[in-house]
């Protein structure tokens, strides 16, 4: 708070106080709130994604009869993990949580988020009301596009839209920044130019995902969060009610980002995706495009020009100790890492994650994960 106090000031000195008056809304926002935080719900207008009737999770016959390693435990606490739970079997096996959270408090999914979001596409798929190679514009014709070669779904659900957009969370002035302060996501992303052809190189943009938001939510006819609650939370069982952020109030789901729930109904997206789209007997997401989404879109360069062998439709792949790993994550080392090797997952919340990469992951992130095998592999 004082850093941010600290800030404000210098800001205002710098520039005069009327001068600070006329800067727009969202930088004003930004200023004031300096970082994104787990608890950003709070300061911004939410639609609810409504649970049906619970279903809490059975109880492993192992639950929580081992405890997490002391090595873990400091990475733990270096990164101000506030959340830590691993499924076997569809069990509980292991929860455990920090700083005053427990199994009612919700956090901030930040891009966890995409891969709901990929997940209510295939649902869309499968009622027919869409194609993967359906041109954009034909649900968003105000986002200019030429006939020839145009952006389609699928170019949005593998990050090769080629539209212009800067993908910077530290720019004061960033586009990054305007979406998540901002108060017309809609006009922000449907006004953007492309810099390149789309279907050729992985970039990541958390327009695509935007504008993956927009058409779920013009075919579906409701908002994002309806949707979302009639397809997957009250399906799943999910235990708490879970809020989406807006962009101003009730406005529009900010849906590259900010899906607030706990971790014990992050785990529920999790076992999702590990059993192929079904739960409780009945098929949510349909299991052939569940396997499309998990698999590299390895056709696309990367930054580097190298195959993109790490990323499917929203979501992250990768690979340790010999199990393959399919992922969602967020900025601030929010995980939810599924395991098919194992019939395990994993979900981490948290306040912050590595700098440093390995590969395309982030470093942490096998913190969580080796200790998540650890445990998954106990008798």
């Amino acid at each position: 708070m004082k850093q941010r106090i600290f800030l404000i000031i210098l800001v205002v000195l710098s520039l005069g106080w009327g001068s600070w008056l006329f800067l727009p809304k969202y930088m004003q926002q930004a200023l004031l709130h300096l970082n994104p935080d787990i608890t950003d719900y709070t300061i911004f207008h939410n639609r609810t994604i409504v649970a049906g009737n619970p279903l809490p999770w059975p109880i492993h016959d192992g639950y929580n009869a081992e405890s997490v390693s002391k090595s873990a435990l400091l990475e733990f606490e270096k990164y101000g993990t506030v959340a830590f739970l691993v499924v076997k079997d569809g069990k509980l096996l292991h929860e455990e949580y920090w700083d005053g959270y427990n199994d009612s408090t919700v956090s901030n999914s930040f891009s966890m988020a995409k891969s709901v979001i990929s997940l209510l596409i295939g649902c869309l798929a499968d009622e027919g009301k869409l194609s993967l190679s359906d041109p954009v514009v034909r649900y968003i014709p105000e986002l200019k596009d030429d006939k020839d070669n145009p952006i389609t779904i699928r170019h949005l659900l593998t990050m090769s839209s080629g539209l212009d957009w800067d993908e910077s969370y530290n720019n004061l002035t960033s586009v990054t920044t305007k979406s998540y302060y901002g108060s017309d996501i809609t006009k922000l992303v449907t006004t953007l130019k492309k810099a390149e052809k789309p279907g050729a190189t992985f970039r990541y943009k958390g327009c695509d995902s935007q504008l993956l938001g927009i058409i779920i939510e013009r075919v579906s006819g409701m908002p994002v969060s309806d949707y979302a609650s009639l397809k997957l939370w009250r399906p799943l069982g999910a235990e708490k009610d879970a809020l989406w952020s807006l962009d101003k109030k009730n406005g529009k789901e900010k849906t590259f980002c900010c899906f607030n729930a706990t971790a014990r109904d992050f785990a529920r997206i999790g076992q999702l995706v590990l059993d192929s789209g079904s739960f409780d007997g009945k098929q949510l997401v349909p299991k052939a495009y569940l396997q499309e989404a998990t698999a590299p879109c390895s056709w696309l360069r990367d930054e580097d020009g190298k195959p993109c062998t790490y990323y499917g439709y929203q979501f992250w792949l990768t690979e340790t100790q010999g199990h393959k790993v399919i992922y969602a994550r967020g900025i601030l080392g929010q995980y939810i890492f599924v395991i098919p090797s194992l019939n395990a997952v994993i979900v981490r919340l948290g306040k912050e994650r590595s700098s440093e990469y390995v590969r395309h992951d982030t470093k942490d992130c096998f913190v969580y994960l080796n200790e998540g095998i650890r445990l998954a592999r106990k008798p």
